[in-house]
């Protein structure tokens, strides 16, 4: 069966195993999941990702971060832009997520970034999805 929407697996995945507090959790590896993942790591809302080489694609190991009491990090991972229906916005429409606590990953002409960023560049995209 093919996959249609690899972000939103990625995001399922990680939501599943967070809320069932798993130490890991392996994703299909691709370009857009890689960035994903870097911008997650670099937002300090995972410890770390690694690519593991198989015969087919690759798989994305990625190491959940969650607080000194064992509560997950990311509490909440939402999907925005689906391949149905895509939401593109202009740099002065930018999402702020939980007032600034969250982030928006956006698609943009200069590459897969987060809204802060994109914000700093003046550059509006696609927005993929927001963590907080």
């Amino acid at each position: 069966m093919s996959m249609n929407d690899p972000i939103a697996d990625l995001l399922t995945r990680i939501r599943n195993a967070s809320s069932v507090s798993k130490k890991w959790v392996d994703v299909k590896c691709s370009n857009v999941n890689i960035r994903i993942l870097y911008i997650l790591k670099e937002e300090f809302f995972i410890r770390d990702y690694v690519k593991i080489e198989d015969k087919k694609q690759g798989i994305l190991r990625v190491y959940l971060k969650y607080s000194y009491d064992d509560k997950p990090v990311i509490r909440g991972i939402k999907r925005i832009s689906t391949p149905g229906c895509r939401e593109y916005v202009s740099v002065d429409k930018l999402p702020r997520v939980l007032n600034g606590m969250g982030i928006s990953i956006v698609s943009t002409s200069k590459g897969v970034m987060s809204n802060k960023k994109a914000k700093n560049l003046n550059i509006g995209g696609e927005i993929l999805c927001q963590v907080w």
